[in-house]
C-alpha cells in the first residue's frame, strides 16, 4: 500500500484482502477473539489498542505478550467507561467489539456518536480474507448452533476437506480466515451478538435453525433479536436453509438480500418435497442437492447413524440438527457417503446432551448448555422418563409452556438455583403430582457439595430406563462460574456415585 493509500481510513479501504497497515483499531474485550484480533491486525501493521474491564491473571499475561509487539492494552473497569484517546491523538478508524458488549455500552455509544464504525470480528474477518479464501458455511439459531457446526466440521473433514469450526465455537474466525496453510471451508457458528455488528457476511451457504426468545435484554426486544439472526442470510450466494416448522426462519429468508440464483432449502422431519431435506421412514433424505430433485431423492444417512447421540436413540432435535449439517455439506458438494461417515464419527460436545455416566440402566445426561426453556425442551424431548435437574437464573423466561409440554416425561424434579419460585409455580400449575425437591444453596458448603447433593437426590428417584437430566432451562450466573462449571460438577458427581466415593 502506498503512503497515500495508507492514509485512507480503514472503512473506506477496498476488500476482500483488506490491508490494515497503519490503521488505528480499538478492540473492546480481551477474551479469546479479542486477543486474536489484536494479534492478527498487529502482525499486519495496524496500531492497536484493546480495553477490558478484567485485570485477571490470564489477561495480564496475554497483555504482556502483545505489548512487547507494540499493542496498547488497557485493563481495568476505569478504561471501559468512555472512549479512550488514541496514543497519537488521532481518532480510531474502527472499533472491533466483543459479542459480550451490549450496544448501549457507554464506550460503544461514544464511538457511534463520534462517527466511528463498530465492527464485529466477523465483519473484520470478511474484509481481511482474500477473494480466494475459504467458503463460509454459516449457522445461527437460538438453539442447536454448536451441534450443527461441529457435525458439519466432522462431515467436511470426513470428505477429506481442510475444514474447521470457527466463530462462536472452535477457532477464532480471524485466525481461520488468515491461516497460512488455508482452509477450504469454515463451519461458522454465529451468535445474534456477532451478527448485530456485521454487515458484509456473504456466506457460501447459510442456515437459521430456529428463532426463539433469548437475549432480549441485549437486543431490546424480540423484533430486534430476530432481525439480528436474519442477517446470516445477507449476501448468501448458493443456498439458504430454513426450518419449515419455524415460520420466523422462512420470513427472515423471504426478506433477505441474497445473491441472484441463491436457493431456498426447507428442512424438517417430514418427507421432503423438491428442494427440501427430511425423513422418510428411518432414512435422512436429500431432495435438494441430488441430480434431479423433482423425481429423485438421495439417501444421506439412517436414524441408526446418529442413534449414539441420545440415551434412547437420537431425539428429534438431534435428527433435525443432522439434516441441517448434511444440507450445508451437500450444498458444498459433499457426497452422501461422507455425510454418513461424518455423522457416524461425530460425538456431542461437552455439556450438550452428553451422556457422562450410565449405572443400572440409568443414563446421566449433561445438557448444562440448556440455558433457556427452548433448549431444555429439546433435551427433555430426548428422554422417555426423566428425573430433571433444573433451575438457576430464569431471566424472566416463561417456564409454564415448557413444563406443560413435558410434564408426562417427568418422574421427579430436583431444583437448584437461588430462586426456585418460577419453577415451582410452573410445576404447581402443570405437574402438581410430580415430586420435587429444592437444594438450598445455603445448606451446602460450596458448588461441588450442592451439585453432589442434587445428583444423589436425583439418582435415588431414578430406575432402569430413566434419565437423570441436567437441563437447567436457566443461566448459571446466580451460582456457578458458567454453564461449564455447572456441567463439570454434575458429571463429577454422577461418576462418584459409581465409584462409591
Amino acid at each position: 500500500m502506498t503512503a497515500s493509500e495508507n492514509s485512507v481510513r480503514l472503512p473506506e479501504r477496498p476488500f476482500p484482502g483488506l490491508d490494515v497497515s497503519g490503521a488505528r483499531i480499538l478492540v473492546t474485550g480481551f477474551g479469546i477473539s479479542g486477543y486474536a484480533i489484536v494479534d492478527q491486525t498487529l502482525q499486519r501493521g495496524a496500531h492497536v489498542t484493546a480495553v477490558d474491564a478484567s485485570r485477571s491473571e490470564a489477561n495480564l499475561e496475554k497483555a504482556k505478550i502483545l505489548e512487547t509487539l507494540g499493542a496498547r492494552i488497557l485493563l481495568g473497569e476505569e478504561h471501559t467507561r468512555a472512549l479512550p484517546k488514541n496514543s497519537d491523538g488521532c481518532p480510531f478508524d474502527v472499533v472491533v467489539t466483543s459479542p459480550g458488549w451490549r450496544p448501549d455500552h457507554p464506550l460503544l455509544v461514544a464511538a457511534k456518536d463520534a462517527g466511528i464504525e463498530i465492527w464485529s470480528e466477523i465483519e473484520l474477518a470478511r474484509r481481511m480474507q482474500k477473494a480466494d479464501g475459504p467458503a463460509w458455511l454459516a449457522v445461527t439459531g437460538t438453539n442447536g448452533k454448536t451441534t450443527v457446526v461441529t457435525m458439519l466440521e466432522s462431515i467436511l473433514q470426513s470428505a477429506g476437506l481442510r475444514a474447521v469450526a470457527a466463530g462462536n465455537v472452535g477457532l477464532p474466525l480471524i485466525e481461520a480466515v488468515l491461516d497460512p496453510e488455508g482452509f477450504e471451508a469454515i463451519a461458522l457458528e454465529l451468535s445474534s451478538f456477532q451478527l448485530h455488528w456485521t454487515e458484509n457476511l456473504g456466506a457460501h451457504s447459510s442456515a437459521i435453525l430456529n428463532i426463539g426468545a433469548d437475549h432480549l435484554d441485549w437486543h431490546g426486544g424480540m423484533e430486534q433479536y430476530a432481525r439480528a439472526k436474519a442477517k446470516v442470510y445477507a449476501g448468501t450466494c448458493h443456498a439458504c436453509l430454513y426450518n419449515k416448522a419455524d415460520e420466523r426462519t422462512l420470513r427472515a429468508l423471504e426478506e433477505a438480500d441474497v445473491v441472484e440464483g441463491c436457493r431456498a432449502i426447507g428442512v424438517d422431519l417430514s418427507a421432503p418435497g423438491p428442494s427440501e431435506l427430511g425423513v422418510v421412514e428411518d432414512l435422512l433424505v436429500d431432495r435438494a442437492f441430488c441430480e434431479n430433485r423433482h423425481s429423485q431423492a438421495a439417501e444421506i444417512a439412517s436414524l441408526g447413524t446418529v442413534a449414539h447421540l441420545g440415551p434412547h436413540g437420537a431425539p428429534p432435535h438431534v435428527v433435525l440438527n443432522a439434516l441441517f449439517a448434511a444440507g450445508l455439506a451437500r450444498s458444498f458438494g459433499v457426497e452422501p457417503i461422507h455425510v454418513r461417515e461424518g455423522l457416524a464419527a461425530y460425538r456431542a460436545g461437552e455439556h450438550r446432551s452428553e451422556i457422562v455416566y450410565v449405572e443400572g440402566g440409568v443414563a446421566f445426561v449433561d445438557d448444562s448448555k440448556a440455558t433457556n426453556p427452548d433448549s431444555a425442551a429439546a433435551a427433555l424431548s430426548a428422554a422417555k422418563s426423566a428425573v430433571w435437574i433444573a433451575g438457576g437464573d430464569a431471566k424472566g423466561a416463561d417456564l409454564h409452556s415448557l413444563v406443560a409440554a413435558h410434564a408426562e416425561r417427568l418422574k421427579a424434579v430436583v431444583l437448584i438455583g437461588r430462586d426456585p419460585a418460577p419453577f415451582i409455580a410452573a410445576l404447581d400449575d402443570h405437574a402438581p403430582d410430580v415430586p420435587r425437591v429444592w437444594i438450598d444453596p445455603d445448606d451446602c458448603a460450596d458448588n461441588r457439595a450442592l451439585m453432589g447433593k442434587a445428583v444423589a437426590e436425583a439418582a435415588s428417584r431414578a430406575n432402569d430406563g430413566d434419565v437423570v437430566l441436567l437441563a437447567p432451562a436457566a443461566a448459571s450466573i446466580d451460582q456457578f462460574a458458567g454453564y461449564g462449571e455447572r456441567g463439570d460438577l454434575f458429571a463429577e458427581a454422577a461418576r462418584k456415585l459409581g465409584s462409591g466415593a
